[in-house]
Formats: C-alpha cells, sequence, structure tokens
C-alpha cells in the first residue's frame, strides 16, 4: 500500500515544488518573536463570499480601514474541515481525509500513518486506491500522510452538482510524505517550555474527552429514555431534532493525537480544552490576562458561519440555489444573511474581547482569523488537466492578521501565494520553533509581510 501511494504521489505536480521536507526541519525566519497569538477559525465560506458581504461589517470594517492585513492569495490546501485543521496545526493531513471522530484512547490501532491507507469518505464511490471509513486511530508516530490530488473526484465531491472538487486551485498538489511525524505546534510548544489551549465554544464543562458533539449540555454521551419525564440526568440525545450540535470534534484538532488523549504531562492532555465561559473559559482567561502561547480559538458551528440544519435563522446553513440542489456557486448569491451576521457579530465580541485583555498589551502579540475552506470549490463537469478553477471554485480563502505593536490603519493586503503550511511555517517562526512535516516543504512561505 505504501508503495502504491508513493507511485500516486510521483506522478502528481507539489503545489510547492518537487519534494517535500515533512518531518521537523530548521526554525523558519523572518517573524518577530511572539508572545501570544490568537487564532480564531471560521467556517466553510470562499474569499469572495466574504469580501465586501454587506452583512459582515466587522471583518469588513477592518480590511477596509487597513486594521488588519490581509492575504489575496491564501489557499487552503484540501477537504473537509478537519483535514484543514490538522493542516494548520500539524503540517499535514496525517491520512485523514474525512471528518470521523477520534477512536478515543485506543492504543492497539494503527495509525494511517503507519498503514498509508488513508481515512477518507469516498463521496463519489470510486476511490481509486484502499482506503477505510472508520473513526481516526489516535495520531502518533511516524509514517506517510495522504496524498492531497490537485482535483478531487471521488472522496469530498458532491454529486450532481459537485463532482470535481480544487483542493488548492485544480493544479497545485501536494505528494504524500514518507517521514511524517505524528505531531502538532502544541507538541512542540511544550517541547519548547511554552504553552497551548484550544478555547472550544459550547464544549461541556465536563470537558473533551470521549465527546464528539455537544450543545454545551448534551453530547453524544447523553442517554434519553423516552418513557420518562425530562430532567437533569434524562435530556434529548444529539440525534433529536431539537438539539443543536454545535461543538464539533473534528473542529478539534488537537482531540485527534495520542499525547493529548493519553495526557502523561498535564500541561498537553484534554484538560487544554475548554470553552468559551466558565472559570477557566476564553472570556475568563483574557479579563485576567493568564493566557497561553497559543490560542486556538474555534466558535460553534453556529458562530463560525458553518451552520446548521435544526438552527435557528441565524444558525441555518446557506439556502444555495436551485441550480446547486440547496448548495451555492461559491459567491454570495444564496448565502444565509443571518448566518453570515451571526458569525460577524461573534468575531467582533472575540477580537474586542482579546484587545481589551491585559495580555494584548504586554510583549508581542497576534490575532489571526482565518476560514478553514471554500466548501463550494466544485464543479460539475472536468476542465482539461491543468487548468485553474474559476475564481469562485478555488480553495481560496480569507486570512488577516493583525499584530499588537501594528499602528492603525497601517495593515497591508500581500498577493503572495500562501497556504495552510505557510501559517503553521509563520507561527513556528513567531515562537522559534522547528518546521513541522510539510510546513518545510520547498516554496511554503513565511507571511512576513503580514506579521510585520
Amino acid at each position: 500500500m505504501k508503495r502504491l501511494g508513493n507511485v500516486i504521489a510521483g506522478l502528481l505536480l507539489s503545489a510547492f515544488g518537487t519534494s517535500t521536507f515533512a518531518a521537523e526541519g530548521p526554525v523558519p525566519k523572518g517573524i518577530a518573536p511572539l508572545d501570544h497569538v490568537f487564532v480564531i477559525m471560521m467556517e466553510n465560506h470562499s474569499y469572495q463570499q466574504i469580501l465586501n458581504n454587506p452583512n459582515m461589517p466587522f471583518i469588513n470594517g477592518l480590511i477596509a480601514q487597513k486594521q488588519v492585513s490581509l492575504a489575496t492569495n491564501y489557499f487552503a490546501v484540501g477537504h473537509p474541515s478537519l483535514t484543514n485543521y490538522l493542516e494548520i496545526v500539524g503540517g499535514s493531513n496525517f491520512g485523514v481525509r474525512s471528518d470521523n471522530s477520534p477512536d478515543w484512547h485506543n492504543t492497539s490501532c494503527q495509525t494511517n500513518l503507519q498503514t498509508g491507507i488513508p481515512n477518507a469518505d469516498n463521496g463519489g464511490g470510486n476511490n481509486p486506491y484502499p482506503i477505510e471509513t472508520n473513526n481516526v486511530c489516535p495520531i502518533w508516530g511516524e509514517g506517510t500522510d495522504a496524498v492531497t490530488e490537485a482535483v478531487d473526484n471521488w472522496n469530498e465531491v458532491n454529486p450532481p452538482v459537485f463532482n470535481f472538487l480544487a483542493n488548492i486551485d485544480g493544479v497545485k498538489s501536494v505528494p504524500a510524505a514518507a517521514n511524517t511525524l505524528g505531531k502538532t505546534i502544541a507538541d512542540q510548544l511544550v517541547e519548547a517550555g511554552q504553552s497551548w489551549k484550544t478555547y472550544q465554544e459550547n464544549l461541556p464543562l465536563s470537558g473533551a474527552d470521549l465527546i464528539n458533539s455537544s450543545n454545551g449540555t448534551a453530547t453524544n454521551l447523553t442517554t434519553f429514555d423516552a418513557s420518562q419525564p425530562l430532567s437533569a440526568t434524562n435530556l434529548p440525545p444529539l440525534t433529536s431534532a431539537g438539539v443543536v450540535a454545535a461543538y464539533a470534534v473534528k473542529h478539534n484538532p488537537f482531540a485527534y493525537f495520542r499525547s493529548v488523549q493519553e495526557g502523561a504531562r498535564p500541561d498537553h492532555s484534554l484538560r487544554n480544552m475548554v470553552g468559551f465561559e466558565g472559570p477557566r473559559g476564553l472570556y475568563a482567561d483574557l479579563a485576567t490576562g493568564r493566557v497561553p502561547s497559543l490560542a486556538y480559538i474555534v466558535p460553534d458551528q453556529c458562530d463560525d458561519q458553518h451552520g446548521r440544519g435544526n438552527g435557528d435563522a441565524f444558525c441555518q446553513y446557506d439556502q444555495g440555489i436551485a441550480a446547486y440542489n440547496g448548495n451555492t456557486d461559491g459567491t454570495q448569491v444564496g448565502l444565509n444573511p443571518g448566518l453570515s451576521e451571526q458569525a460577524d457579530v461573534t468575531l467582533n465580541k472575540i477580537v474586542s474581547s482579546i484587545k481589551s485583555s491585559p495580555a494584548w498589551h504586554e510583549g508581542r502579540n497576534a490575532i489571526v482569523i482565518v476560514w478553514d475552506e471554500n466548501d463550494y470549490s466544485g464543479l460539475a463537469t472536468a476542465l482539461p488537466a491543468n487548468t485553474v478553477f474559476p475564481a469562485q471554485n478555488v480553495n481560496q480563502v480569507v486570512v488577516t492578521v493583525e499584530t499588537s505593536d501594528e499602528r492603525r490603519g497601517r495593515g497591508i493586503q500581500s498577493g503572495t501565494f500562501y497556504t495552510s503550511f505557510s501559517l503553521l511555517r509563520s507561527l513556528e517562526a513567531g515562537f522559534g520553533l522547528p518546521c513541522l512535516n510539510h510546513a518545510c516543504d520547498k516554496g511554503v512561505n513565511v507571511m512576513a509581510d503580514l506579521f510585520r
């Protein structure tokens, strides 16, 4: 299987040159040391759907007033959500090209890195090589990650309207790397004596262990006896249409790693995962100024522009257009204005709270706002080989950067080609950490102009 994967990878053009470094390399240069970075993860919308969206005045105001620097040529690497989250924090998909939940605390399973067999969804039913579709074995060790083809016609497709998806732009691809390390920037931070925490909105106060989804109260573990009255111990399960699956483990990439699940180190465990509220939550930490080196902030699926089918008007999925079976075409036509507004208000609240924190005024800090992927990067019919997809159908997303020492109104717009791997490489440069996995690849640039 590994031999087959290497053959396939060899036939594909790398997005970042013809070779991949993987593993850990030298410490990237080009960014002044950072004390704290706040990364805010948003969901599923393209560059064209965010820029000049009238229902998103806050983020567009930051850009128009040059309070932030904007990457105008930044691309997510793959699909679906979990894959993108893994690539941002670990520089690899680690063989995971699905949104499947963790195989919690399974220490005997073989990782996708070890087997070389990708964990994938196979939406088109025509996978070109063996895959597995189970829950994701806790990631650790070393091995071969999954190739990212230029065009996906088998995994994350949505027939009949999206039969071909651009993983980047329809031309660039990423070969599998045989020496991928099963670790993230979180491992690197604790090894270097620094700290991390992920703030996951609507994560229950009981913590992240075994939790795949939750509305903050009920979870996938909640039991329900329909013959008995509702009570504090008899709540409806998440399969009920009345409960919104707000927290999703697929948006919590650190939960997929064995080092975190097993928690041999108290400062590198599931305890590093908290909600927005509560004594150790986001807003409490910001109020006191006791924040980690890396704060990885993930609003819930109503507030990050993802949407839920059983949410209210401000949480419903984009209604889309009839010609695309209820999907959008990658433009602002068919967007749910309530969902856009909810995301924008959420960003305003988080960013304002960060800037009001004592931590923002101590040392050199940065706020990064980034969307994970363009969920509408598909086409019904194939294009000729090596043809860039239309602008609204490439995997281009918004990323903005604001540093605490940046003078207001000095933000820039950068047309340099960047990807999720560039973001990781930039965080590592700011924290003085070695580049990790594909963040070491040739052609992956540090975002020095945005973090200036």
